[in-house]
């Protein structure tokens, strides 16, 4: 069985993808009782599996008539890609950012499945055993490298 938090996430994706503007907006305690959970539960998917890393960008207001808005960002077109690509990695990557990256590209159906954790498994920091910064510098060259690759 699936936890109180994939449930979530499944739930928010869902409407996400059904809105026509790619936004949807939502009340932290309206949704922890329909999901019979503590607005803090909320709060913890929405901040691991929502964030700019993994394409979206979430903003809040608390107190009274308070919201949650999520924003799907949307990547840009192939041929455009291969820049953001490159802004978005740079000179350095850390293994959270490049886990995010992966994510996004098979959200948007740029990678297969089979691919992304390939990716992961070669960029992991257990196999790339070496110190900071040297470690983030090799993960940057090997995403760029695999990616041009893999999207060409």
């Amino acid at each position: 069985m699936r936890n109180i938090s994939d449930i979530i996430e499944k739930y928010l994706k869902g409407i996400l993808q059904d809105s026509p503007e790619g936004i949807i907006e939502i009340q932290r305690n309206d949704l922890a009782e329909q999901f019979s959970c503590v607005p803090s539960q909320i709060n913890y998917v929405i901040s691991t599996r929502f964030t700019l890393e993994k394409g979206y960008l979430v903003e809040s207001k608390r107190g009274g008539g308070g919201y949650v808005r999520i924003r799907r960002i949307e990547l840009p077109g192939p041929t455009t890609l291969h820049t953001h690509l490159h802004q978005t990695i740079g000179e350095e990557m850390g293994q959270s950012a490049a886990e995010g990256l992966i994510y996004q590209l098979v959200e948007a159906r740029f990678l297969t499945t089979r691919e992304a954790a390939l990716m992961q498994a070669a960029v992991s920091r257990e196999v790339l055993m070496v110190k900071l910064p040297y470690r983030d510098q090799i993960r940057a060259r090997m995403m760029k490298a695999m990616l041009i690759s893999l999207l060409s």
